[in-house]
Order: structure tokens, then C-alpha cells, then sequence
């Protein structure tokens, strides 16, 4: 009997998702809980185990983009299959499978971008490509499949009726010719889709930054007293990270729109923080979620984050780790960052850049001193976050860290 494999369904709003790698080759003989390959999308990265013993074949490649649910391979429980993997190798991708995608210009800001995140996330992966390509507002389509769904020939339809501009063709866009010395490799699937995000972000949100610096001497001074206590005492060592998140669940319930979302004609108020942390890893930027963060004590938030960073470079993240998050807090001063413009992670309103600390010299009391300075940035989604609540937002941010008994010391 023949057991199909399917691309599992790794999010609600996940309609496609990438092979990462097979971990065993077409024809070898596999055994019920062998692992057999990775599945990769733009939260996390699946791995799929073999649910029956038998001779495998491999129908999709690595590389390949896929809807889930679709069928990807089969065991047949029947066949004893190849005893290595090196007997049988795949079949030959079809024609055009796994190279990179043809180059398509990015949308330019129209009557698309005012799409909103739900509608656009509804849409199959084909008919949103032509939506935004042609910057198209989908609720200007009328959808013939069912229950109203929009179609691909629904929206080229509307195009051809003259209900859309088309979109710049490739050739428009300018292309690189490979010289000696270029090296040429396909995209990442993460980095794609992180790419598509990105975009996204830019498009559907109207998203301004706004700044501000904050003295860490204080903080400093804190961690310097109570370091070694804290580690030996909880196991973890106690970074600024830690201060940051307390300080910003402080700041969100005072300001509830910058940890709210826009959902539809909707504005979503959230009663909790879940403060997604990014995280840097070979493969890309991940922003896994530390739950409840304002119930948490310090060491709590240490442990989380730091179970989360772990989890993150050794891909182990789940899909769980890294969904539902309602503000995120970005430190490029990790990698020596001193400013930057962070970009919202849909479909939060919100996302804190932290910056390298500097020694500069600020006016203190009328007198010139030397203080160890961080730049904070604030980028917001303006149609829910009015420039006051912005602002007042980095000037809570800022009072707490400069008087960090407010943040309630607890391992004081």
C-alpha cells in the first residue's frame, strides 16, 4: 500500500511552504519514525518523520515551494526499497524547478497597498503575486469561485476590463550580467519570504520612526551590583535585555495602541504583551515570542529569551514560538548598530530598535559629562499610533531606564 507524504499545515496563514532538505534519498528503504526531510516556511523550520516502513519516492525536490496539503512523496509499505541512500538518487527536477525565480518588480505604493493584512493573507499564493504585482485592492474584485473567492482569472479579467494599470515587466527592471568573479546561487526560501514580508510591511502600513537616547548609566550601575548574585542565584546572567522588555510592558499599558493591531476596519487592543525578541542566525532573522512578558520576572525574561535565542540558532523554533506576538524589540546594537529605521512585523504596530551605548558627552545638571548613551527608535504604523503617543511612548521607555527602581527591581 502506498502512504502519502503531505506538506503539513505549519500556520493558518500559511499557504505554501518550502523543502528544505530530504534527509533520505528516492527508492531508499525507510523505517517508521526515520526522519525524512525539513520543511522550511517564513516562521520556522519542520521536520517531517516517516509515519510507516517502506521504500520511499520522492515526487517534489529540494528547493521547491509547495502548497500544503499537497503530496510531496510516498512510502509504499510493499516495496523493501534500496539499503542506502547513495543507491538511488532523485529524479531530475522538472524543468525550471528549484532555480530562481524570475526577478519581479517590487509594487509601487496604489490603490494596493491599501489592502490590508487580512485580505491579502485569504489569498492564494498566485492570485496575491497578481494582486500586488498589479497593484490591484482586492476588495474591487469581484470573486467567482466559492463563496466569493477570488480566482486568478478573476483578476486577470479585471486587468483586461481596464480596472488596473498594468504591472512594469521585467525587462523594465535592470538586470545584472554575470562577470568573472560573480557567484550566482537561488535565494534562500526563508530569505524569500522574509523579503515578501518586508515588503509587505512597507506597503500595507503607513510607518514612521521616531527617536530618542537614553543615559544607561543607571542601568549599568544596577547590573554592575547585583550580576553575580543574579547568575549565581538563577543560572542566567542578567543583560539589558531583560530591563528593555520590563520597561516596554510598562510603557505598552500606558500607550495600549502601540500594542494594538489593525485588523480589517478593526483595531485589535491587546491586554497582555507578547514581546517578540529578533534574533540573528545563519539563515536569517527569526522573531520568536516571549508569552505574557509583563507577568514575568527579571530572571524569567532571561531564561525565556535565552531558551528562545538557543532554540533559534540550532533551528529548533516551533511554529508556536513564533506566532501571536504583539511588539517586538529588535537590538542592532548587538552587531554595532548606533541608528537605524526598524520595519513593523505585520501585524504588529510597533517594533523598538535598541542601539549600540556610546560614550558622548551630554549637559548634566549645567555641566558636560561623559554618559553611556543608546539611540532608541520607535517605528510605528501611523494609521493606528498618533506621532504623541509615539513620542511619549520613547519618553516613558526613557524615564523608566533612567530610573530603573520604577521597573520594580524584584531580584533587588
Amino acid at each position: 500500500m502506498k502512504h502519502e507524504i503531505l506538506a503539513p499545515l505549519v500556520g493558518e496563514s500559511i499557504t505554501e511552504v518550502s523543502i528544505l532538505k530530504w534527509s533520505k534519498a528516492n527508492g531508499e528503504a525507510v523505517k517508521a519514525g526515520d526522519k525524512l526531510l525539513e520543511i522550511e516556511s517564513d516562521k520556522a523550520t519542520v521536520e517531517i518523520v516517516a509515519e510507516h516502513s517502506g521504500a520511499l519516492t520522492i515526487l517534489k525536490q529540494d528547493g521547491e515551494r509547495v502548497a500544503v496539503k499537497s503530496v510531496i512523496a510516498f512510502i509504499d509499505d510493499s516495496a523493501k526499497g534500496t539499503a542506502s541512500a547513495g543507491a538511488l538518487k532523485a529524479p531530475p527536477p522538472p524543468p525550471g524547478a528549484g532555480s530562481p525565480a524570475p526577478k519581479s518588480p517590487p509594487p509601487t505604493p496604489s490603490s494596493a497597498a491599501q489592502a490590508t493584512n487580512a485580505q491579502l493573507e485569504t489569498l492564494s499564493p498566485a492570485v496575491r503575486k497578481a494582486v500586488v504585482e498589479n497593484q490591484i485592492n482586492p476588495a474591487q474584485i469581484h470573486g467567482s469561485g466559492k463563496d466569493g473567492r477570488i480566482l486568478k482569472g478573476d483578476v486577470m479579467a479585471f486587468i483586461a476590463s481596464g480596472g488596473a494599470r498594468s504591472a512594469p515587466t521585467v525587462s523594465s527592471m535592470p538586470t545584472i550580467q554575470d562577470k568573472p568573479g560573480d557567484r550566482r546561487v537561488p535565494m534562500p526560501g526563508i530569505r524569500k519570504r522574509i523579503a515578501e514580508r518586508l515588503v509587505f510591511a512597507q506597503h500595507t502600513a503607513a510607518i514612521l520612526t521616531t527617536f530618542n537616547e537614553v543615559d544607561m548609566k543607571p542601568v549599568q550601575d544596577v547590573r554592575a551590583q547585583f550580576k553575580d548574585a543574579f547568575e549565581k542565584k538563577f543560572g542566567v546572567k542578567l543583560s539589558f535585555m531583560s530591563f528593555f522588555t520590563r520597561a516596554c510592558t510598562l510603557a505598552l499599558k500606558q500607550l495600549p495602541a502601540v500594542n494594538a493591531s489593525i485588523d480589517g476596519n478593526d483595531i485589535v487592543y491587546h491586554d497582555y504583551c507578547d514581546v517578540g525578541v529578533a534574533v540573528g542566525t545563519e539563515r536569517g532573522l527569526v522573531v520568536p515570542v516571549v508569552r505574557g512578558a509583563e507577568s514575568l520576572s527579571f530572571a524569567q525574561i532571561e531564561k525565556a529569551i535565552g531558551d528562545l535565542a538557543l532554540k533559534a540558532r540550532s533551528n529548533k523554533l516551533s511554529i508556536a514560538d513564533m506566532t501571536g506576538g504583539t511588539f517586538t524589540i529588535s537590538n542592532g546594537g548587538t552587531y554595532g548598530s548606533l541608528l537605524s529605521t526598524p520595519i513593523l512585523n505585520p501585524p504588529q504596530s510597533g517594533i523598538l530598535g535598541m542601539h549600540k551605548i556610546m560614550d558622548r558627552p551630554v549637559a548634566i545638571n549645567g555641566k558636560v559629562e561623559i554618559r553611556p548613551m543608546m539611540y532608541l527608535a520607535l517605528s510605528y504604523d501611523h494609521r493606528i499610533i498618533d506621532g504623541k503617543e509615539a513620542v511619549t511612548f520613547l519618553v516613558t521607555l526613557k524615564d523608566l531606564l533612567e530610573n530603573p527602581t520604577k521597573l520594580g527591581l524584584d531580584f533587588a
